[in-house]
């Protein structure tokens, strides 16, 4: 048997690779690397490169490798983006899923896990949501994503399929041992952003907004390290092989942060008092969201292990550095 991670040359893809494989599972990965990275993948994984939607190729892979559980990162995740170009979104997120669940069931593979959002919940304030609040996405991200939980929940109902829906905060860090990190050019997470503009990267960044309804005006939102989160992928799965049913749940730690809280932090642990510069509130951004992972704990049994935004900026911080090492020394950084 073999577990099948799509998107798995991407940020949060590439450090469940390594999750599964430091836990003794046989991976394929099946990206097509427009925003992911053939080098990022672990070498013992096998690297496919093609597209979700093309359901002869996942029919060759899932027979070829005895495939049981697929678990599905493969997709669009900027809120802005998607609100200027939601066709795109509903097509790659929802449309693209859509043709990865046909295939699953067709070729009856019994388990899937699905990387969702907290965008699936709108602005729900400071207050800890847990996963029965009323779901009022407010970008077509969100509901690209809300509309693919729709179809696992369906398609379960009518087919012998559990899934595992994990809707993430904001996930940020990167590997402890400095094997993959977030690597995307032009990413716009906001502890990536400020990592590189204090490297240098960037010249300056920018605050989005000053003006929203929270402590020091800035959005706030529940940081979750990504070495914790696939940790919960790694668990939802061992859970969905022990039989039990399918579930949607949080992955986040309880407590917010803000923008300038975030800058605080990469200010002092890399020594460098960067520019920043403020500027309108983006369409689609919420004031504040955070979770209530509960759910997660009990029935996951997931205990969290980087739960401090100074140790998330800390892995963050040493990875940037690291790569900017690396690309120093690419065939196109050196020509």
């Amino acid at each position: 048997m073999a577990v099948l991670v799509t998107g798995g040359a991407g940020y949060i893809g590439s450090h469940m690779v390594w999750e599964l494989l430091d836990d003794g599972e046989d991976v394929v990965v099946l990206d097509r690397l427009s925003t992911g990275f053939e080098w990022a993948v672990a070498p013992e994984a096998k690297l496919v490169q093609g597209d979700i939607a093309d359901q002869a190729l996942l029919a060759r892979l899932i027979d070829e490798h005895h495939i049981d559980a697929i678990i599905h990162f493969a997709g669009s995740v900027v809120v802005p983006e998607s609100v200027a170009d939601p066709l795109s979104y509903y097509d790659n997120n929802t449309v693209k899923s859509r043709a990865l669940i046909e295939s699953a069931v067709r070729a009856k593979v019994p388990h899937f896990i699905f990387s969702s959002t907290a965008a699936v919940y709108g602005g729900a304030g400071m207050e800890p949501v847990s996963e029965t609040v009323a779901q009022v996405p407010e970008s077509p991200y969100g509901r690209s994503k809300l509309m693919t939980e729709w179809m696992l929940r369906d398609t379960a109902a009518a087919h012998p399929l559990t899934f595992t829906a994990l809707r993430y905060f904001n996930v940020a860090g990167a590997d402890p041992k400095a094997r993959t990190g977030q690597s995307t050019p032009g990413a716009t997470h906001l502890i990536k952003v400020a990592c590189e503009t204090a490297l240098g990267k960037r010249e300056k960044m920018n605050v989005f907004g000053t003006d929203y309804d929270t402590p020091d005006g800035t959005c706030m939102r529940d940081y979750i390290h990504v070495s914790d989160l696939v940790a919960a992928h790694r668990l939802a799965l061992k859970r969905l092989r022990s039989g039990a049913d399918s579930i949607i749940a949080n992955c986040g730690y309880g407590h917010g942060y803000s923008v300038l809280d975030v800058i605080d932090s990469v200010k002092r642990l890399s020594g460098i008092d960067f520019k920043v510069e403020t500027t309108d509130r983006r369409p689609g951004d919420a004031a504040a969201i955070v979770a209530d992972a509960s759910l997660a704990r009990a029935e996951l049994g997931w205990q969290p292990s980087y739960d401090d935004l100074d140790t998330i900026v800390g892995h963050a911080l040493a990875w940037e550095t690291a790569l900017g090492r690396r690309n120093a020394f690419t065939p196109a950084a050196t020509a």
